[in-house]
């Protein structure tokens, strides 16, 4: 008897747990956006986004300029949030479609190493960006606003 329960309950919990995945963003030639979140240690923020618009933004500009990503806005909480909620910064970044968002850049280290010749420089910046960072999550995001009519 217990375990025709323990497989009811199961049962129906795993169609709850698949039914919460994000909507489709559209067609697959459609521009799909990803929004980053950053979660920096209390009192580094300024350092964190120092190094992020030092040694990960112009990589992002880059990729614009390729296509493969349409646009980055970078942005702040204006107020603050309870601390397991709270996030200091967001990336929002749109990409040309879904493909290109969740396959690797197979030019992103041939722009790194043209964007940073002083890759020992490069390497450490970056490794402090990360020590300095609490947590980070990507949500990819739908627009499902209903269209003028």
């Amino acid at each position: 008897m217990k375990t025709v329960l323990l497989s009811l309950c199961l049962s129906a919990l795993a169609g709850t747990v698949f039914a919460q995945g994000s909507p489709v963003q559209g067609a697959a030639d459609q521009p799909y956006a990803v929004e980053y979140y950053y979660k920096v240690q209390w009192g580094h923020q300024q350092e964190f986004l120092q190094l992020f618009l030092k040694n990960h933004y112009p990589l992002l500009q880059k990729i614009v300029e390729t296509g493969r990503m349409l646009s980055v806005k970078i942005e702040e909480p204006a107020n603050h949030m309870t601390e397991d909620g709270r996030w200091d910064y967001r990336v929002t970044i749109r990409f040309k479609n879904s493909t290109m968002a969740t396959t690797a850049n197979p030019d992103e280290e041939r722009f790194i190493r043209e964007l940073w010749p002083d890759q020992a420089t490069y390497r450490r910046e970056e490794q402090r960006r990360f020590e300095i960072l609490l947590a980070h999550w990507d949500l990819p995001v739908t627009d499902v606003t209903p269209s003028k009519r």
